[in-house]
């Protein structure tokens, strides 16, 4: 029997399962390979504040990187890449390296580097989501992290600052997307009817970017408008992690219109059953009142009494 497959990851919001890209990379992957993982989103504490997700347990092994976890799940047969053609195989990890080096700088810079965005969305995320007083540290701690990414993989001379980046990574990306674009056409999917590893990266990178409520972002008006991406993003939320997403609560007004309503049934039922006792009560013979006969007065007394 083999051993259970447990995912540490980043949780979900906007509609996603996770918001973390990575993250969402192994969800889908496992979705379309069939591989029966359990989800465990993260809890940021001192012991694991330097670790990296997701990570992937299975019995004593623990592996990170979604390249590395889709390898392990490859070899416990769960493979989502099995048709694929040598030609096909070859196209998947070029497109793989065009996302990794065109498109992540310039999500980095969207969600952890323009200040609006990280401000309004993304420090408050990732803080609710960190106990005290990590929530002081871990946004501040990624944000530091993507930053330094990015000029040292885009920060080329005579490009040393960040603002002098900004319209390469951003000019990079829209490039990125257009491709992406053109390449999957009327298809559902990028090779053939069944969704591939490459699939499960397009769709990590894409849809937070897609999803998320970010105040400025001209990446994510330029992703809306090339509409089979974004389609391409529902389909496999719909068909995949539909029944992952939690029912919303009901409405505050309803539910407490309701719990009235149930109160005041409550309540007219004892009053119905009080009543319907004291009535019996009053039918009941043993519980007719005495009749008792007035005291003889003191008039009467006296003339009853021998002269």
């Amino acid at each position: 029997m083999a051993a259970a497959m447990e995912l540490r990851c980043w949780g979900g919001d906007w509609g996603l399962p996770s918001v973390h890209t990575e993250s969402l990379i192994v969800l889908a992957y496992a979705k379309f390979s069939g591989a029966k993982v359990t989800v465990s989103p993260i809890d940021w504490t001192w012991k694991t504040l330097t670790a990296t997700v997701p990570e992937l347990l299975c019995g004593d092994v623990a592996v990170q990187q979604p390249s590395q976890i889709l390898n392990f799940l490859r070899k416990q047969r769960f493979n989502a890449d099995y048709e694929l053609s040598a030609r096909q195989g070859a196209d998947t990890m070029a497109y793989i390296a065009l996302l990794e080096e065109k498109l992540r700088p310039a999500l980095m810079h969207t969600f952890w580097v323009d200040a609006e965005n990280y401000v309004n969305l993304t420090r408050p995320w990732f803080a609710s989501r960190s106990p005290f007083p990590l929530n002081f540290i871990v946004p501040g701690r990624l944000a530091s992290t993507a930053l330094s990414r990015i000029l040292l993989t885009k920060g080329e001379a005579p490009l040393h600052r960040i603002t002098e980046v900004e319209g390469k990574l951003y000019s990079d990306a829209k490039e990125c997307l257009n491709l992406l674009s053109y390449r999957l056409g009327t298809a559902s999917y990028f090779f053939g009817n069944s969704p591939t590893s490459l699939d499960a990266f397009v769709f990590g990178f894409l849809s937070p970017l897609y999803k998320a409520g970010l105040p400025s972002s001209p990446l994510q008006s330029h992703l809306q408008q090339l509409h089979n991406l974004t389609s391409f993003c529902d389909n496999i939320l719909a068909l995949y992690f539909n029944a992952d997403r939690p029912c919303p609560p009901p409405p505050v007004q309803e539910t407490m219109d309701a719990n009235l309503q149930k109160l005041t049934q409550l309540v007219n039922k004892e009053s119905n059953l009080i009543e319907k006792m004291d009535d019996n009560l009053r039918s009941s013979p043993q519980h007719k009142p005495h009749r008792v006969d007035p005291k003889p007065s003191l008039a009467s007394e006296k003339s009853s009494t021998p002269a």
